[in-house]
Formats: structure tokens, C-alpha cells, sequence
């Protein structure tokens, strides 16, 4: 049977020849055929012009589409991978930083003459050893749900994570910054080492739960790690564990700005935290009651 496909503007496109299981992932590579242009990731399949997006897993029967019937398409415009993204926002704050603190006269002037404090040296290691170990987990651990994002988002996610890199870096590697206490330093300090350890336990459970090449999903649990006991407590917890590095990382230094960096990111994690908060409790009706968001007891 045929089937016609049509931009959300309602012009024609073409028409494609499908049978009742022909899937709309199939699908997408005959609308590239009718338009080279909109390549299979810039799809956005729909029943309707403003309907939500399609399964790429349904099926025309699924859909009830009979012959002669109409599915549209709208153009999500440039893409670009996941870890291209995640690789470029995540590399910047390293070399953004690491100008402050290897190349201080450039941004002081002749105040860099003073010495790089014990803290400032910990803590470009610590901000260094954060975003090496998010590049590598990007390249060797996440296995991402969708090929690729809108290009735009790589120059808002860089946006975010450059800036207060920077603003970061300029007060810790300030020549006029004031060391904390020592306990207040190495409390700040493990603190930071057991969250960065917990996120990369929450990260290596998500994935084991996930078999290569498969869709399959299931309830998180926690494994033999103590570290990941704390899925009992919260649905992401390598959010948690993250606010938790930021947090520690602020009270290491004692550094405003870089409370501010942890703040911002605890709004964005809580937004994303209870989405897929709501999303485990739509899609598993036995998904434990008592778990929160991102923190324990509280969000």
C-alpha cells in the first residue's frame, strides 16, 4: 500500500509503499530518498502536524495508517552526535581553567607573581580529574538512547560550561585568594573524591543494566558497590553524587563563584532528575515507593 508523507506545512513530499510492518525507522530512510536533505536523524515522524514524535519502533498497523493515509514529517533541523557535544563541552572547561592556572600573567598581569597556593594546585587537579573523567566515561561508558541533538545545543552547552569555568577559575587562581582552614580543605577534599568515585559507580551500574545494542529497560538497583546503595534513596543518583562533587569542591576552596557553578547545576539536574523521576514511575508499576528525585527524603 502507499502512504503519503507531508512537511508540517502540509506540502506533499511524496509518496512512500509500506506494508503493516514496515517500522517508522524504515520509514525514515524512504522520506530521505524523497528529500536527501532531511537526513534519518533530522526526522521528526508524526501522525499529525503538531502530533507528538513517533516511535521509531512502531509499525504502520500500530499506527492504523491503511492505504492512502497521510504521515508528516518535520525537519529537527542540523545535527550533531551526542559525544561530539558532550566531548567539546566537557574539554573546554579543562583548557579554560588550565589558562588561569598555568598562565596567570596573561589574566593578572604583574599580581601573578605571586605563588600558586597549595588549595589553587589541588584544585585545578580536582577540576582537571572531573572533566578527563567525563570524556572518558563519554567515549568508553554512556551508551546514549539517540544518535544525535540538535546542532544549536552545542553552542548553549558550551555556553554554560566555558563560562563558569571561567569564572570559577578566575577567583581560585586569583593571586589575592585566601586558603580555607585545613580541616575545611581535606573535608572538602574527600568529599569531592567519594562523590566523583559514586557518580562513576552510578554511571558503570546504568550501563551493565543496559546490554550493548539493546533497548531493554529496567528498574536500578543497587549492586555489591556501597557506593550505589544510594538508589535506594533517590532515581539518579549520579545527579546527587554530582551536586555532592560541586558542593565539596566549594567548601575545598571556600569559593563563592564556584557555589554559584554548584547551585546552577543542582536547578538543572532537579529538572532533569524529576522527568525521569516521573518517566520510572509511568513506565514500572512496581517502582519503589519511597525513592525521591535527587535528594534523599526531600526533592
Amino acid at each position: 500500500m502507499e502512504i503519503e508523507i507531508l512537511d508540517v506545512k502540509n506540502r506533499s513530499l511524496g509518496k512512500c509503499r509500506v506494508q503493516g510492518d514496515t517500522t517508522v525507522k524504515a520509514l525514515k530512510n524512504d522520506v530521505e530518498k524523497l528529500k536527501p536533505a532531511l537526513t534519518i536523524h533530522r526526522q521528526s515522524i508524526r501522525l499529525e502536524p503538531r502530533g507528538k514524535t513517533l516511535k521509531d519502533s512502531d509499525t504502520v498497523q500500530s499506527l492504523g495508517i491503511s492505504s492512502g493515509g497521510k504521515l508528516y514529517v518535520k525537519d529537527l533541523g542540523p545535527q550533531i552526535s551526542w559525544k561530539g557535544v558532550f566531548l567539546a563541552e566537557y574539554a573546554g572547561p579543562i583548557a579554560v581553567y588550565m589558562l588561569f592556572y598555568q598562565r596567570p600573567s596573561l589574566i593578572y598581569g604583574a599580581a601573578a607573581s605571586n605563588p600558586i597556593s597549595f588549595t589553587a594546585n589541588v584544585a585545578a587537579i580536582c577540576w582537571a580529574g572531573h572533566y578527563a573523567k567525563r570524556i572518558l566515561e563519554t567515549l568508553f561508558v554512556h551508551r546514549f538512547s539517540h544518535a544525535t541533538m540538535p546542532l544549536r545545543n552545542l553552542f548553549k552547552n558550551c555556553s554554560y560550561y566555558w563560562a563558569f569555568a571561567a569564572y570559577v577559575a578566575y577567583h581560585v587562581n586569583h593571586p589575592l585568594f585566601t586558603e580555607p582552614s585545613t580541616p575545611v580543605f581535606y573535608a572538602g577534599l574527600a568529599g569531592f573524591l567519594v562523590s566523583e568515585l559514586g557518580n562513576f559507580s552510578i554511571h558503570m551500574l546504568l550501563r551493565n543494566l543496559r546490554p550493548a545494542g539493546s533497548t531493554v529497560r529496567k528498574i536500578p538497583v543497587p549492586d555489591a558497590n556501597p557506593l550505589t546503595q544510594l538508589f535506594n534513596f533517590v532515581s539518579c543518583p549520579n545527579y546527587t553524587y554530582e551536586f555532592f562533587s560541586w558542593l565539596s569542591f566549594s567548601l575545598m576552596t571556600t569559593c563563592i563563584p564556584s557555589l554559584v557553578f554548584a547551585a546552577a547545576g543542582m536547578y538543572q539536574m532537579t529538572v532533569w532528575a524529576i522527568g525521569k523521576h516521573k518517566n520510572y514511575k509511568k513506565e514500572f508499576k512496581d517502582y519503589p515507593k519511597g525513592r525521591k528525585a535527587i535528594l534523599p527524603f526531600a526533592i
